[in-house]
């Protein structure tokens, strides 16, 4: 058991999920999912939810890439042999337990017993083979899931066995992929095993959800429907909030709760948190006078991060100086915060010795639909102008920013957040020189060779310590302008309750429900 622990916290997070969530068998302990979650108010059953979103969906392909938000919604659609918990650890899904072999290179899987789809289909070996194999198709023949699998098989009817080529401390998390059934086509007709079936979906309007019968978690959901309901425009989404035509609205800033709470403040219970997001105004660092290191360097110091803090959150956001999340203490680097101080001095010397003496033009491309990031965008155009920088905000819908900025590279900065996994090389394997998803053009040897030896660690405090590298590289390099993990207002309707944070995309919507009166 001993020497199972000593492999299984290598997983960072899953800490203490393995410390307290194991039996002595090493099967994770299934009692920990039906704790109870609520006790400042008490659930009943039923009702209909209007959450408002100011985006489409992407896909609702579970095994396609798509963005935070439509992976945000999804998550109560499918589940995977596990799933991610609201503490952060991967906790037993469509598998009822699994075991780590003290190697760390075999991972057994048990089938919950009676396991069904949302159409009433008992989960079979079938179904987990081809979502296996479509997951891997879709990650690509040189993704780090398909080159760390060596053999899928199955000992019995109810067992999945996965052998890896060699120990990997981060594939746990990669087991989060939906589960789907065998032959189906989920951009059609999506069927998973989570909380909540697909009723209806009509692209720019809205997503109708409708309770799971068979969903195997006692006591959830409690809602009979949901409709995730988008509107593109943030300001008439705060509207209809107000309005009380939808129930739920996140990401508001500090100035419109304060709008709420001055108005029918009764009406609305405010739920803070963070966004888990690596907030900031992402580079390219292959675009003109941003290929130099000294002017990207300068723009870091031109940004007051502080300011935005305050201005747009109230201070409660998390101030941060790379690309990692501060809810992920075991890989985060504290220090890369404290790289650049606002300094307009020491950006304007930067800037001449880089040959920008009176600065340059620069244009920043946002999504429209997140207000937290035109807002953002506008207050660095700001800044900036106090070195002599002439930013320009070009504002375009999300699927515009999808297909030029995210995939086509087009751009020269563009204010954004992006979330991650579970494992650390989710967040930090973009910067790589040859990652498809590489946003920002950055190429540095040094960060390449710290990000091989991380994959290739399997101690805890090693791989931490290469991540730790790889987060100072990025600040002292200045890769992008890293700001915040923002905090993240949710304001719900009061007649409602439940609502809770998760380490990553999450709108869980089957721990939210009516309160009883």
């Amino acid at each position: 058991m001993k020497r199972l622990l000593a492999i299984l916290l290598t997983l960072g997070l899953l800490l203490s999920t393995v410390l307290t969530g194991c039996t002595s068998d090493g099967k994770k302990d299934e009692t920990l999912e039906n704790a109870p979650k609520h006790t400042e108010t008490e659930p009943v059953y039923g009702g209909h939810l209007v959450y408002g979103m100011t985006q489409d969906l992407v896909s609702l392909d579970p095994h396609e890439s798509t963005d935070a938000g439509t992976r945000s919604v999804v998550f109560n659609i499918y589940e995977g042999l596990v799933k991610p918990s609201s503490s952060g650890d991967l906790i037993p899904a469509v598998a009822g337990s699994f075991e780590i072999d003290p190697s760390g290179m075999e991972y057994v899987f048990t089938i919950r017993d009676g396991i069904k789809f949302q159409n009433g289909q008992e989960v079979t070996l079938k179904d987990i083979e081809y979502s296996f194999n479509r997951y891997a198709e879709f990650s690509g023949e040189n993704s780090a899931f398909v080159k760390a699998v060596k053999e899928l098989s199955f000992p019995d009817e109810k067992t999945v066995r996965i052998t890896l080529n060699e120990a990997d401390s981060e594939f746990l998390s990669q087991l989060t992929f939906a589960i789907i059934p065998d032959g189906s086509d989920p951009s059609e007709k999506p069927i998973g095993t989570g909380p909540f079936m697909v009723v209806e979906y009509k692209a720019g309007q809205y997503l109708d959800l409708a309770k799971n019968q068979y969903y195997w978690l006692e006591n959830e959901p409690y809602l009979d429907t949901v409709r995730f309901k988008f509107i593109a425009d943030v300001n008439t989404a705060f509207t209809e909030l107000q309005a009380g035509t939808i129930d739920v609205l996140n990401y508001l800033t500090t100035a419109q709760v304060e709008a709420l709470k001055k108005g029918t403040g009764d009406n609305f219970r405010i739920v803070e948190g963070n966004m888990n997001l690596v907030h900031a105004m992402f580079l390219n660092n292959q675009a003109g006078p941003l290929s130099d290191v000294k002017v990207r360097q300068a723009i870091c110091y031109a940004v007051d991060r502080d300011a935005i803090n305050s201005f747009l959150f109230g201070g409660k956001s998390i101030i941060i100086g790379s690309h990692m999340t501060p809810q992920l203490p075991t890989w985060y680097e504290p220090e890369t915060a404290n790289v650049y101080s606002y300094d307009i001095k020491e950006a304007k010397k930067l800037l001449e010795e880089a040959g920008y003496p009176n600065g340059f033009d620069l244009t920043i491309t946002v999504p429209s639909s997140y207000s937290q990031h035109v807002d953002t965008a506008q207050i660095i155009a700001d800044q900036l102008s106090l070195v002599g920088i002439n930013a320009t905000i070009k504002q375009v819908e999300w699927t515009v920013w999808l297909s030029d900025v995210y995939k086509g590279r087009d751009y020269e900065a563009t204010v954004i957040g992006f979330d991650g996994k579970l494992n650390p090389s989710d967040w930090m394997a973009k910067y790589g020189t040859n990652a498809s998803n590489n946003l920002t053009n950055y190429s540095d040897p040094e960060y390449d060779e710290l990000l091989e030896k991380a994959l290739k660690a399997v101690d805890t405090e090693e791989k931490a310590s290469y991540y730790k590298q790889m987060q100072m590289n990025l600040a002292r390099n200045a890769a992008s302008v890293y700001i915040e993990d923002p905090a993240d207002f949710v304001a719900m309707d009061s007649q409602f309750d439940g609502y809770v944070f998760y380490p990553t995309a999450a709108w869980d919507v089957s721990t939210i429900y009516q309160i009883k009166k």
